[in-house]
């Protein structure tokens, strides 16, 4: 059985990487923070609504969301920054996040299982499991369709 995939790498937080699938990334692209419309009476990691290919894009900091300190606030805040759009059964979210690295191939066999006493409690809930590079880091392997339908958002009609 083929266990190799691609996934996305990507910046979380300042020295953390993390990785999610391609199969479930419709789009990545930039999007600059005047073109969000801001939601009132959403939790702080919901940025707003951006239009995406004439639909409405709901973007997440995904940093603040995992409970790092929110991308959105920082000092070095980018006009522009990048968003993950994940696609799953139809609906589609925007993932904010610092810096995408690259796509890599990496074998889901060498997936360690996420365990709960090793990562911070609000990642947890999103975490399909790690991988351990050459460098010796851990990467995140997060999982698309749990950041999806995740009740945060409260967005599923």
């Amino acid at each position: 059985m083929e266990t190799q995939q691609k996934f996305l790498s990507f910046n979380l937080g300042v020295t953390d990487t993390a990785v999610i699938s391609l199969q479930h990334i419709a789009e990545v692209l930039q999007v600059s923070l005047p073109e969000i419309c801001g939601v009132p009476q959403m939790p702080s990691s919901v940025l707003g609504i951006y239009n995406w290919r004439g639909e409405m894009l709901w973007l997440v900091d995904l940093e603040a969301m995992l409970g790092y300190p929110p991308i959105s606030q920082g000092s070095n805040l980018v006009s522009k920054m990048m968003a993950i759009v994940l696609k799953n059964k139809g609906k589609y979210l925007g993932l904010l996040v610092r810096q995408l690295i690259d796509i890599e191939w990496l074998d889901t066999k060498e997936m360690k299982p996420a365990n709960t006493e090793l990562f911070y409690p609000k990642i947890s809930p999103f975490l399909q499991g790690y991988f351990i590079n050459d460098s010796e880091e851990i990467i995140f392997n997060l999982d698309a369709t749990t950041i999806i339908q995740s009740p945060v958002w409260g967005i599923h009609n």
